[in-house]
């Protein structure tokens, strides 16, 4: 294990014994994946919302002059923080207290949990609004200030649809990919015991009435952060529905819980970063709203908290980080670009993902945040066709990852004894023609004694099995593309 480049925090002023949630069931990628890529309704309401984005974003990225070379740019902003984090975590530390603002480091999710129920006791604050945060999803934050005895809601939309319907987000920029308006409509006439209504403005108007009393009434705020900037001590979070800025102006305590990863060092590099991120999450040239702030308020000032307090986790960070290998998955900005253009994701959505970080990404960095030998089905998630790394701003080079992740995989038997057996054998056979040509043949023999006179296999045995599961396979072609070459007539 690799030390961590953060410390555990002091004590504060009393200690805070965290709440005990139910274990979690054991992830099953196989029975989530095939029940995900059967719900046809399913498919359809993510298969839009995704497509569109990803269209958005390939014709977006084209206003920009260079594209290729900002996404470059990007990516060494990126990897030269990751690679002198240590530097840019001091820089970033002294100016967040110059700013009035107080710093604490959490080694692990529990430390992160206490922390932040600590700082809500110590000042007295039971009512919390929270606007989105994809590192409180990872900590499971909400669920454990809930079970502390506090009042918490989610503020984005899309957080507080899946907060009242006991859900999971599907998706990093748009949680609720996996839900159409019946079925939100339905969910808010339930819980707000008003008469069915589906119009979306409706439905808008009804959240807003009752975000608006709990912005009203909320003692602490709490964001999570987009980016860190070093020189300022400053964060930046972007947004659409300005509940992120209402929940940094209106209550009197405020935190902001990011990843130590999420730095970059100077307010020009801030520039870079915006210029990608909104382009690559939604194809929108930029965020209605993006917030820059960092410390409490300052005399004279109506709005702001009057007290700051960053909380930055590592929770298996540093360990990445110690890896040259698999560094630059830190690099991520969550712009969710990888999901919207994977083939796989489409068809499966987020929830079969078994983690807060679904899709290409989340492929990556689950097994890496808990451990592979837990989510070993992730790495094989991929058909490798390199969509994800076209479309990722920072330019992560997600399918070379994957490959040698499903190696670490193989070094480490993961994968059973009959399954590295079987891909041996396939791997001797590839070196020899003669070998390779006798397998296609027996192949393609069995493949059509299994179609039959349908043209089509409905089932395949054992490790074959998954690409029969949702889907019928076509049968090979009775004569091959190159002996079709062969006996071409002549001079064609």
């Amino acid at each position: 294990m690799a030390p961590s480049l953060v410390e555990p925090s002091p004590p504060l002023r009393q200690s805070i014994s965290l709440p005990v949630l139910p274990p979690e069931p054991p992830f099953d990628f196989a029975e989530a994946s095939v029940a995900a890529a059967g719900n046809t309704k399913l498919k359809a309401s993510i298969n839009n919302a995704v497509l569109r984005q990803h269209t958005a974003r390939q014709l977006r990225i084209l206003e920009l002059p260079d594209s290729d070379k900002l996404r470059d740019l990007a990516g060494r902003i990126k990897q030269h923080t990751l690679d002198h984090l240590d530097y840019y975590l001091e820089q970033l530390v002294v100016n967040v207290r110059k700013n009035r603002g107080h710093v604490h480091f959490a080694v692990d999710a529990d430390e992160a949990r206490r922390v932040i129920l600590q700082i809500a006791a110590d000042a007295e604050c039971t009512r919390v609004v929270k606007s989105k945060s994809m590192v409180s999803e990872e900590i499971n934050l909400a669920h454990i200030m809930e079970a502390a005895g506090l009042d918490v809601v989610e503020t984005d939309l899309g957080e507080f649809i899946v907060q009242i319907d006991h859900d999971k987000p599907s998706h990093l920029v748009a949680p609720i990919v996996h839900k159409d308006k019946a079925s939100i409509a339905k969910l808010f006439s339930e819980y707000f015991k008003t008469p069915y209504n589906d119009d979306p403005n409706a439905l808008c108007n009804q959240a807003r009435e009752y975000l608006r009393d709990k912005f009203r009434k909320a003692d602490l705020g709490m964001t999570g952060g987009n980016f860190l900037v070093a020189e300022t001590g400053l964060v930046c979070s972007v947004e659409n529905e300005g509940n992120q800025r209402q929940s940094v102006s209106t209550p009197r305590v405020m935190i902001a819980l990011v990843g130590i990863e999420k730095i970059v060092p100077r307010m020009a590099d801030l520039a870079v970063m915006l210029k990608l991120l909104t382009r690559s999450a939604t194809g929108a040239p930029i965020t209605i709203y993006n917030n820059i702030y960092g410390g409490p308020r300052s005399a004279g000032e109506k709005d702001g908290p009057e007290e700051f307090h960053l909380v930055l986790v590592d929770n298996g960070r540093t360990e990445i980080l110690a890896s040259e290998e698999y560094r630059e998955t830190l690099r991520c900005i969550r712009c969710g670009a990888c999901l919207n253009a994977c083939p796989i994701y489409r068809k499966i959505g987020g929830h079969a993902y078994g983690s807060v970080y679904p899709g290409p990404i989340g492929a990556l960095i689950t097994p890496l945040f808990k451990g592979l030998e837990n989510y070993k089905d992730l790495p094989q998630a991929s058909s490798l066709c390199g969509a994800c790394y076209e479309a990722c701003p920072v330019k992560i080079n997600i399918p070379k990852h994957l490959v040698n992740m499903r190696r670490d995989i193989n070094r480490r038997h993961l994968n059973g004894f009959f399954e590295r057996a079987i891909y041996k054998t396939w791997a001797w056979s590839l070196k020899s023609p003669f070998l390779y040509g006798m397998s296609t043949l027996m192949q393609k023999w069995d493949l059509r004694r299994r179609a039959g006179g349908t043209g089509w296999i409905a089932k395949l045995p054992m490790f074959a099995a998954g690409w029969t599961q949702v889907r019928d396979m076509p049968a090979p072609a009775k004569k091959a593309f190159h002996q079709m070459w062969k006996k071409r007539p002549a001079g064609q």
